[in-house]
């Protein structure tokens, strides 16, 4: 039977701990660019295109460290 703590992390090539590194780095800069977007939201002069950057670039970090493999 699988474990199902390393069956994911292992077909990305990472082992439990650096896909839980990875995966709490990438909520942070999920939740940053969030509290980014509603700070402009609410004052829209304020860092207009900075959550927008950020997501982009968190997509960009994820395709280029997570490849999956069989």
């Amino acid at each position: 039977m699988e474990n199902p703590f390393t069956t994911h992390p292992r077909s990305v090539g990472q082992t439990y701990g650096e896909h839980m590194a990875f995966a709490l780095a990438f909520a942070r800069g999920c939740f940053a660019a969030g509290g980014i977007a509603v700070v402009h939201a609410v004052f829209p002069f304020v860092w207009p295109t900075a959550a927008g950057d950020r997501v982009r670039g968190l997509y960009r970090k994820l395709e280029e460290a997570v490849r999956p493999r069989s």
